[in-house]
């Protein structure tokens, strides 16, 4: 989702003070390391945790850190779990996640959670060890030329050729990150440069001069005021919120409370706005509710916020939303009449969008005279119609219904991350957000194997709060070995593993649009399909973490308070049948007369 943060070009000071807590080891003008300048660059930079896994190209860096009274390493046991860690971090606590890599394979092992970071605009600082300067581009020991490799799925990179330029490239990769529309940024340091003994050059100014010129200024009034006058001509508006809003849920709020508008969210959205509020239409798009897409197929309006018309939400695009004129707004320049063209569009920070709207609204007050109340009728005959619902096959454990137990244990409370497939659509659809940084979930890019590191993040970011990993087996098993990273670190994290023995949302398609030919997506043993395989009990056990399974709904409840009421890690395997498909849902390429809401993998199509 093109994310919008609350930095706009009015309000950015990149050149920060060191951070109140970095006090230096060395005198001033003491020579140091070229990695112990960066770490205290990154003390600086009020960095607190990073997630990092060495190696002999980043060892210095390692060294580093160990002399370090401020920064914590977590040790991911894969550096992908590393880099899933750090976007975890980020997305539930909106500050920069960092992660630390050494050079060639561990380098490399980063570039799923690079581009996960990229297409969902999370902050991301990589930092990367490389062979010495002189042994580049040799094919030497361990060398990945991995700035070429991420130059696409990064916001910008760096390859560090001179020692004095660590604070300023430190500073400018913060700075990048976090700015405009936020993204990963790497920085690749040789182990040569690691090694150089100098004295910093603390004060240097960033150099930037085109990135800032580009940033995105504060959105005219003559266009937020053509934007009220559209809703006030409106008879079926609805609010359309991604990602870019998760820094804006309070301005969203209260624009909703001036307007009575509707809102759909995103999959990058949910939280943003109450999912409970009777103005939510929860999620729209593929597995979106009936009354979600409803509401934007026959809307007059489209008040797109912090969005990019993403195929999973659109569908066919020539058919979404056909009826109504579209507002876009959104950090992102590029996104702006990418794939829909808006009526009126502003490229602006959408909290500062939303603020200045809300003012126009409040000084307007009454004499507006918003009335929606038919088309808010309208929308809820279609709730009570086509309400998210799901069938019970007799003691077995659907898996909508264990969402909906936690949910209602955790009262909506919880921090949930989630792999990808069928139990992350479920997990978005039956667990009622409350709040943003709530949810986290690789969305654009649908990288299996995010959820158990993700929750690693959050539970370091946000220590006390309750976290759990809803995941799949097929995700889960991606990143298994974080267990032992949870049991050593002690993170109070759940695992909800809703375990179908199948690759489940690949088994869906199979079942709707291949005759149910299944294509290796059973992933238990062949030779005997009566047992659970994996037996994922094991796993926990041989990472000391206490689990349990349990297979009939009537013995769920239990087993779900027993895994919340017990201190620190704990896995739930929770076998579901792999016959249930995601419902509702809008083929790909469909538009919202093609939707299906009915039938199983117990029925043939």
């Amino acid at each position: 989702m093109a994310t919008a943060t609350a930095t706009s070009a009015a309000t950015v000071s990149p050149l920060t003070a060191p951070s109140k807590d970095s006090v230096s080891r060395y005198a001033p003008d003491e020579p140091r390391k070229g990695a112990d300048i960066l770490v205290e660059a990154l003390e600086r930079e009020g960095v607190k945790d990073v997630f990092a896994y060495p190696g002999g190209a980043s060892m210095e860096i390692h060294q580093a850190l160990t002399h370090s009274k401020i920064i914590r390493n977590v040790l991911p046991r894969h550096e992908q779990g590393g880099v899933f860690a750090a976007e975890g971090y980020a997305r539930s606590s909106g500050l920069p996640g960092v992660c630390i890599a050494t050079s060639g394979p561990g380098a490399t092992n980063l570039v799923s959670g690079l581009a996960d970071a990229m297409v969902d605009s999370i902050p991301l600082v990589a930092i990367t060890g490389q062979v010495p300067r002189r042994m580049i581009g040799t094919d030497a020991f361990q060398e990945t030329p991995i700035v070429e490799v991420t130059r696409s799925i990064t916001k910008h990179n760096y390859l560090v050729l001179d020692v004095d330029d660590i604070p300023r490239i430190v500073r400018e990769a913060f700075f990048l990150a976090t700015s405009g529309r936020p993204g990963p940024v790497l920085i690749d340091v040789p182990k040569d440069i690691q090694q150089q003994l100098v004295v910093p050059k603390w004060n240097q100014p960033i150099k930037l001069p085109g990135y800032m010129s580009r940033l995105p200024k504060a959105p005219g009034e003559a266009h937020l005021e053509q934007i009220v006058r559209l809703v006030s001509e409106s008879k079926k508006p609805v609010l359309y919120v991604g990602g870019g809003c998760s820094n804006s849920s309070e301005e969203l709020k209260r624009f909703v409370e001036f307007t009575g508008i509707p809102v759909a969210t995103t999959l990058m959205g949910l939280g943003t706005f109450p999912s409970s509020d009777e103005l939510s239409l929860q999620m729209l798009g593929m597995h979106g509710t009936v009354y979600a897409n409803y509401a934007v197929d026959k809307s007059d309006l489209l008040l797109a916020f912090g969005v990019r018309f993403d195929d999973r939400v659109t569908g066919k695009l020539e058919a979404f939303a056909s009826r109504a004129k579209i507002v876009h707004i959104d950090i992102d320049s590029a996104e702006i009449g990418k794939n829909k063209q808006p009526h009126v569009s502003v490229c602006s920070d959408v909290k500062l969008a939303l603020k200045e709207m809300n003012r126009i609204l409040e000084s307007k007050g009454a004499k507006l005279k918003l009335d929606y109340s038919a088309w808010r009728q309208e929308l809820n005959e279609q709730k009570l119609k086509y309400p998210l619902n799901y069938k019970t096959f007799g003691e077995a454990i659907p898996p909508q219904y264990a969402i909906q137990v936690l949910d209602e244990l955790t009262s909506g409370n919880a921090i949930i991350s989630t792999g990808v497939g069928q139990h992350q659509m479920w997990a978005a659809q039956f667990y009622k957000y409350r709040r943003p940084r709530q949810w986290l979930t690789s969305g654009g890019l649908g990288a299996m194997g995010f959820g158990l590191p993700a929750a690693i993040g959050a539970a370091v970011a946000n220590p006390g709060a309750v976290v759990v990993d809803i995941d799949g087996d097929g995700s889960f098993i991606m990143n298994v070995q974080e267990l032992a990273t949870i049991r050593v670190e002690n993170l109070p994290i759940k695992i909800l593993l809703l375990n179908n023995q199948h690759l489940g949302m690949v088994v869906q398609w199979e079942d709707r649009f291949y005759k149910a030919n299944r294509a290796h997506t059973y992933l238990g043993d062949p030779s005997n399909e009566s047992e659970i395989f994996p037996n994922m009990l094991k796993f926990a056990e041989a990472c000391g973490i206490p689990a349990a399974r349990v297979t009939r709904k009537e013995d769920l409840r239990a087993a779900i308070q027993k895994m919340l009421d017990t201190p620190g890690p704990y896995l739930l395997d929770v076998i579901v049948p792999h016959q249930e498909h995601v419902l509702p849902m809008i083929p790909s390429g469909g538009a919202f007369k093609d939707m299906i809401t009915e039938g199983d993998g117990r029925t043939q199509y």
